[in-house]
């Protein structure tokens, strides 16, 4: 029985690219179709150069092979999509041969990485709150039964003050002791490890009633929102008071990197190809939201630093408003990642396993 191999080939999760000697591809599976975001009839005859554009790391890997004939790989290749999330690709290609021996073309396999990289990267994240929750629950019991000392002297020097100046001297005390009591507050999130109370969330209504509140706020006042909400989500089972944080952190930071002044686009949508381990244990659809600003960006440097505790771009933060985002998005098995795309401003991305009361 003689079988299509367009067919056999179509049923390959991976993806599978076949390129003749001068790098025009000949066929496209429907897997790499779908990774690369092309159609297979259109792109059929052209070159990987101008179907994919030379930086391309598929192009960069058939231009290796075509050159050398010999075997190149690549791996968590980031791959920029127009309509889906971007993926993290393994790329491997090899040279084809005809009947004399001669180099006659490559093939090209791609396979989804982005997974084993989440899942990387969310035990990473786990390992750094971890070790920062030890840390933070030190400090905390350190720090905090001096101060109780210190302001309840602050509170007496200000009873028995004779003049004003000491009056005021022990106000700014009282208010300095509770500044860092609040901080320290914030520092025993990380410490005591509260579990997250998951009933069913409609993720759309939070989002908007984190807009509303950022709205009323002196620098929420001149943004333009624009909402690409996909309405076929259902309610999720979250932890809505954290997720509420959440967002409202994130998009604050963001409405602040825009100074009062640009574009904020929510969007969301749910990837049923894209599959995240949730509390249960069972892997199910990813659902991601993803809040872009218009403003300047962030500088490449700096991209990797922004979720950790206490680093902050401005004067009046503490540090800690991301790495608590970043915290409870761990604790819903979900994954925080920032990226400053090359249209500019910046996008925080959250995905979350998408899972249900049914």
């Amino acid at each position: 029985m003689t079988r299509d191999l367009t067919g056999i080939l179509d049923a390959v999760l991976a993806g599978i690219v076949v390129l003749d000697r001068d790098g025009r591809l000949e066929l496209a599976n429907t897997a790499a179709a779908r990774m690369l975001e092309v159609s297979p009839a259109s792109a059929h005859g052209r070159q990987v150069e101008t179907l994919l554009g030379p930086a391309h790391a598929l192009t960069r890997v058939a231009r290796e092979v075509l050159a050398s004939g010999r075997s190149a790989t690549e791996n968590e290749c980031p791959v920029e999509r127009r309509f889906e999330p971007d993926l993290a690709v393994d790329i491997s290609g090899a040279p084809l041969f005809d009947a004399a021996g001669q180099l006659d073309g490559a093939v090209v396999f791609l396979r989804d990485a982005t997974l084993q990289r989440d899942l990387q990267r969310l035990v990473v994240d786990r390992e750094h709150l971890s070790a920062f929750g030890h840390i933070a629950a030190g400090v905390a019991h350190e720090v905090k039964n001096p101060l109780g000392g210190i302001r309840g002297a602050a509170e007496i020097l200000g009873s028995r003050a004779a003049d004003a100046k000491t009056a005021d001297t022990a106000e700014l005390i009282v208010r300095e002791v509770d500044r860092i009591a609040t901080l320290l507050d914030d520092l025993m999130v990380f410490a005591r490890g509260d579990a997250v109370q998951r009933t069913p969330t409609n993720i759309h209504r939070v989002l908007d009633e984190v807009l509303e509140l950022v709205a009323h706020e002196a620098l929420g006042r001149e943004i333009a929102v624009e909402r690409e909400f996909d309405p076929s989500i259902p309610e999720v089972l979250l932890d809505r008071d954290r997720i509420t944080q959440v967002f409202l952190n994130l998009i604050r930071n963001a409405v602040q990197a825009m100074d009062g002044h640009g574009t904020l686009t929510i969007r969301t949508r749910m990837r049923l190809d894209r599959r995240m381990t949730g509390h249960a244990g069972d892997a199910g659809p990813t659902l991601r939201v993803e809040i872009h600003d218009s403003g300047p960006g962030i500088p490449s440097e700096l991209l990797g630093q922004l979720a950790t505790p206490f680093f902050t771009t401005r004067s009046d933060g503490t540090g800690l408003g991301l790495a608590v985002s970043r915290h409870w998005i761990a604790a819903h098995d979900g994954l925080l990642q920032l990226t400053s795309p090359e249209d500019g401003g910046a996008c925080a991305q959250v995905d979350l396993p998408l899972r249900t009361a049914s």
